[in-house]
């Protein structure tokens, strides 16, 4: 873990086992945080806090429902606007997903 983020402290999960599996690095909106390899997003994100991402709809907060990727309720995003399960996606080095959809996949409403 890097840049002062620390896992636990307002997490929905915290690990207890499965400790010796060997750690990867990879990017929340930007932030450096490290999850363990074969975690899926959804574990490693809520690590470090209560939530994946906010609803589109009304900011609700949204942490996972179904969690076998049939909701969509865990949505997150690649740079380049791909969207992503966090519940059925491993988590892999280097990642780097954004809990907010980007601008460039929002309707025109015009």
């Amino acid at each position: 873990m890097s840049d002062g983020m620390s896992a636990g402290t307002t997490s929905r999960f915290v690990r207890l086992g499965e400790t010796g599996r060997t750690a990867v690095d990879f990017f929340i909106d930007g932030r450096r945080v490290s999850a363990l390899q074969g975690d899926t997003l959804l574990t490693a994100m809520l690590q470090y806090g209560d939530h994946v991402r906010r609803s589109e709809f009304g900011g609700e907060k949204r942490a996972g429902f179904c969690m076998m990727g049939a909701c969509q309720d865990c949505w997150v995003w690649t740079a380049d606007g791909g969207r992503l399960r966090a519940c059925s996606t491993e988590v892999l080095e280097g990642m780097a997903v954004s809990t907010n959809a980007p601008e460039s996949t929002w309707p025109n409403l015009a």
